[in-house]
């Protein structure tokens, strides 16, 4: 459950390609990042991780893509409810197993 988007994707998507594109040309590289956050009004250190992540998902820097971040979430996710399951499936043995040891009176 992430939190609501404060600027649209087709926002982030276009200062991103701007930004990324400006700082490819290293007449415009310096101050690139806060040139198109100004231009478009979004915040610098927003488009920063924007343009971060992109390079990142491009294989032009290190760290985890939004792909690996994603499959990692739903894994985490997994396990979490596989925890859940478990605890619940040896609750419910240990209550049987009770049952079976109570002497049963007829």
């Amino acid at each position: 459950m992430s939190a609501p988007r404060k600027y649209p994707d087709e926002l982030r998507e276009r200062a991103t390609r701007m930004a990324v594109d400006a700082r490819r040309d290293p007449a415009t590289r310096p101050g690139a990042i806060a040139r198109v956050a100004d231009q478009l009004g979004v915040n610098r250190e927003t488009l920063r991780n924007w343009v971060g992540q992109a390079e990142i998902d491009a294989g032009d820097r290190p760290g985890t893509t939004t792909d690996q971040a994603q499959r990692l979430a739903e894994l985490e996710r997994e396990v979490r409810e596989l925890r859940r399951a478990n605890a619940i499936l040896r609750s419910a043995s240990a209550f049987f197993a009770a049952e079976l040891d109570r002497p049963h009176t007829t």
